[in-house]
């Protein structure tokens, strides 16, 4: 029995099917979105948001499916467990986090979940994606902050954009990524250079944080935005399943380390040069943590950050059910007329069938792509003398 299921976690078959039912269902999110924003958002704002919570929990749950439900991925939450029952899914937060692995985001979002506040997950994303569909059109239409990594463009933006997000009716996260890209051995060698070259402290796990978005974003969320969390993920180094989109779509299971540590915002100095520091510190903290856990398997062992206890939240069986509901709709009206295409006898029926599941297969394909580390962006990749920190 288990020998089978693990066949049928493999199948490329199976696969397809997903892949049909994720895209189909966020084309038609996408024009519901569109359809809403057009005629609902500019007269109420707060029934707009309501819907588009839900708009975007279909979507996005079809995605923690793979990882609660597909792969059982197990998540370990590190914080005092008062903490995270009082506060976490009940105010906004301003989410600091490492950016080291392909499904970083996804295992965000898995918590997410847990707290039922997944349909309210934000973030910094590069301007580009918004122009691709499906996720890059639910970003777009639910009040991302895009940025073309311009400063003197992007100040503005994240001014309009968190002064928009922090007056959400619901509690909502809102994501950021300092290090501006995904860890790399190349990008880090750049910055340790240009950490030398500028007198700071070298990060051994991280690349140095880029400041400037962050601390633009600060003076709009004060008084509206309660806490920051800092977010450090690791996994075992020495697990033979990686943390891959492939290996999750595979089946294939990994177990995360989420610490958090819930900062209230009265906290966070209010002059931007000690916003600065306050951020490059909170790396260096975060890096002794993570050199701690690759070398014990333990966040606190070396760190000298104070121990708290792991715990495990139950995932919600929505998301599975969910994509069951997904499938049904989507899979067979799909299904019969590519059956008939295929076997109609007709050689132009029969190349457009094929093209719709070589188009569906491409887009598996691109999609995970996106997410590897291989080949992601070369920002930061840059020599000490040319390098930046934003």
């Amino acid at each position: 029995m288990t020998l089978n299921l693990q066949m049928l976690k493999r199948s490329r078959l199976v696969h397809l099917c997903l892949a049909v039912s994720f895209f189909t269902s966020g084309v038609v999110v996408n024009l519901t979105q569109c359809l809403l924003y057009i005629t609902i958002r500019p007269f109420n704002k707060w029934l707009y948001r309501k819907i588009n919570w839900y708009l975007c929990y279909t979507l996005y749950t079809q995605l923690v499916c793979l990882g609660d439900w597909w792969s059982q991925t197990k998540v370990n939450i590190y914080i005092d467990r008062e903490v995270f029952d009082k506060y976490f899914g009940k105010e906004h937060a301003y989410i600091i986090m490492n950016h080291t692995y392909e499904i970083d985001w996804l295992i965000g979002w898995m918590v997410a979940d847990r707290i039922q506040l997944l349909g309210n997950c934000k973030a910094y994303a590069k301007k580009v994606i918004q122009y691709i569909p499906v996720l890059g059109w639910a970003w777009k239409c639910s009040e991302f902050v895009f940025l073309e990594r311009n400063f003197e463009k992007d100040k503005e933006t994240i001014n309009k954009q968190i002064t928009e997000l922090a007056e959400h009716p619901d509690p909502m996260w809102l994501l950021l990524f300092p290090e501006g890209t995904r860890f790399t051995p190349k990008k880090h060698e750049a910055s340790v250079e240009f950490a030398n070259k500028h007198n700071l402290t070298p990060l051994k796990h991280h690349l140095l944080p880029r400041t400037k978005g962050f601390v633009a974003s600060l003076p709009s969320m004060r008084g509206k935005v309660p806490a920051i969390y800092n977010v450090e993920l690791a996994f075992d180094e020495q697990d033979p399943i990686k943390p891959t989109v492939t290996n999750l779509l595979l089946g294939k299971p990994t177990e995360a380390h989420m610490y958090f540590r819930r900062i209230p915002f009265e906290e966070v100095p209010a002059e931007p040069a000690q916003q600065d520091e306050f951020l490059k510190q909170m790396f260096v903290d975060k890096d002794k943590l993570r050199d701690s856990f690759l070398k014990t398997g333990d966040f606190f062992a070396t760190s000298g950050v104070p121990r708290v206890e792991p715990f495990q939240v139950q995932a919600r069986i929505y998301s599975a059910l969910n994509i069951v509901l997904w499938q049904f709709v989507t899979l067979l009206p799909i299904s019969y007329y590519l059956v008939k295409m295929l076997f109609s006898g007709e050689l132009v029926l029969f190349s457009i069938g094929a093209g719709i599941i070589g188009a569906f297969f491409l887009l598996l394909k691109k999609t995970i792509g996106m997410t590897e580390i291989d080949k992601g962006s070369s920002y930061g990749a840059g020599s000490a003398s040319s390098k930046k920190i934003h």
